[in-house]
């Protein structure tokens, strides 16, 4: 009996020294990245903590490596109303990252024979004006057009881009504009209007939505179950983030940004980390047309001005560099949505941010996850403290005293439908603009003024202001008249 037991003891002491041997090895066997990963995950989280809790709005975010989605997490509330958690799988609106979905749509109509990037704009939508220099879908593409913003206009003219506008109310806004920012191809300059028109030649050219162009040539051939461009705001679509805006008010407290914004082309697509991920890796090994990679090599290609230097801005996509590195990438914003993708190509490696919240900045945190994952590939770029120090301090701007009563009257534009009103109040040059409060224009030089970004430069015909023309971002030399 002492014998067999002694065996029995001896028998589990075995066993037991076996299964810890192979635990053993097992980890060992395990690649030593997976303890690195554990690391990259903390310092990433840690990014975006200001975010995960629950009684916020936060983003969600995606870290692609070597072909696979290594890691994705959600932080913060996707719907503050219900304390719904955000996740990869949450839907967000990506704003201008839709961008590249229409410059795709236009490649495919080209590799079908259907439509020409050098084709003017006309021979697609007949009713638009014919300006002094030709305007083809290349320009629109490249944002070399001059056309002007229309989201800018619609500012201007007191429209607020969270109510519902009309394709047609936008269509003829921007058809309105007798004169365009600059000659076409002469320089670069983002405008929304140009991708809302490519949304309406995919849709004239293919015979159908581009929302249903889009679904049955990009995202159901990749599996992108989540994504659609949106262009009616009654549909439901599940599981998506509402938007939200810091109260400015509070130091802690969010406002509901509720948007009926549903036109499409300048944004408009809904999508999630997981999707965005097969679009992404499509870059690699593309899927979609006649398949093979011409399709995806052309969409990096950035564009050319009339002088042989390059736009800076490819199709939908921006090339560019960070730390030494190649990188490929395009953000996206409105109401309180904010996007980014940034791909690496070189590295095999992307990053994409998708938020609900006004005051996130996906695109310094993209780079801040990318200082992460390849702290080995970066080259930190020399410090510019010195040459800091020895640039002189800005200048205050000069005052400029004027006869106020000089400019006050109504001012009309015809190319935006609108009269801002120009009046003194308290010794104050004040201007009213429609569906907007009185602001106080500020003088920086002779029958120039500013407010909020605006440059208004007034003209004179024998002496008296007749007139003044309008700078803000997107749109240049926008004319006014006294009435």
């Amino acid at each position: 009996m002492t014998i067999i037991s002694l065996g029995l003891k001896i028998t589990k002491c075995n066993m037991k020294t076996k299964i810890i041997n192979y635990f053993l090895a097992a980890l060992l066997c395990l690649p030593l990245f997976s303890f690195a990963q554990i690391k990259e995950k903390t310092e990433v989280d840690k990014i975006f903590a200001d975010w995960n809790k629950l009684d916020v709005p936060g983003g969600a975010m995606g870290v692609i490596k070597n072909g696979k989605l290594v890691y994705a997490n959600g932080y913060g509330s996707a719907d503050l109303e219900h304390d719904i958690k955000i996740t990869p799988s949450t839907v967000f609106y990506i704003g201008s990252v839709s961008k590249q979905f229409v410059t795709f749509c236009i490649l495919l109509l080209e590799e079908q024979g259907k439509l020409n990037l050098d084709d003017p704009i006309q021979k697609y939508l007949p009713d638009f004006p014919v300006y002094e220099s030709p305007l083809t879908i290349r320009h629109f593409i490249h944002h070399t057009s001059g056309v002007r913003d229309y989201l800018t206009l619609m500012d201007l003219k007191g429209r607020n881009y969270l109510d519902h506008i009309t394709i047609d109310e936008a269509y003829e806004l921007i058809k309105r504009q007798s004169t365009l920012n600059f000659k076409p191809g002469e320089q670069y300059l983002y405008s929304n209007s140009c991708y809302f028109m490519l949304a309406l030649i995919v849709e004239k050219v293919s015979g159908e939505s581009i929302r249903k162009f889009a679904a049955t040539t990009i995202f159901e051939p990749l599996g992108m179950r989540h994504t659609q461009f949106y262009d009616d705001n009654t549909n439901i679509i599940k599981n998506k983030a509402f938007s939200y805006a810091k109260d400015s008010t509070k130091k802690i407290g969010f406002d509901n940004l509720i948007m009926r914004f549903d036109l499409v082309g300048s944004g408009g697509v809904y999508s999630t980390i997981e999707d965005l991920y097969l679009w992404d890796q499509n870059f690699y090994h593309n899927k979609l047309g006649k398949g093979g990679q011409a399709i995806v090599t052309k969409m990096q290609q950035d564009g050319i001005l009339n002088n042989g230097k390059s736009a800076g801005y490819a199709f939908a996509l921006e090339n560019g560099t960070y730390k030494g590195l190649k990188t490929v990438s395009h953000s996206g914003a409105l109401a309180g949505y904010r996007a980014q993708l940034v791909r690496f190509p070189e590295q095999n490696f992307s990053v994409i941010i998708l938020t609900n919240r006004d005051d996130a900045n996906p695109v310094t945190k993209s780079y801040q996850v990318a200082d992460v994952f390849l702290k080995d590939n970066l080259i930190e770029p020399k410090s510019n403290v010195e040459n800091l120090k020895s640039e002189s301090a800005p200048k205050p701007a000069p005052i400029v005293n004027f006869n106020g009563e000089d400019y006050v009257g109504n001012f009309y534009s015809e190319e935006l439908d609108a009269t801002y009103a120009i009046y003194v109040e308290a010794g104050m040059l004040m201007v009213k603009m429609p569906s907007t409060r009185p602001m106080k224009l500020r003088a920086n030089d002779v029958d120039q003024f500013t407010v909020n970004g605006i440059l208004f430069q007034f003209r004179r015909t024998t002496g008296k202001v007749a007139g003044f023309k309008l700078d803000f971002g997107r749109v240049k030399n926008l004319e006014f008249v006294r009435k």
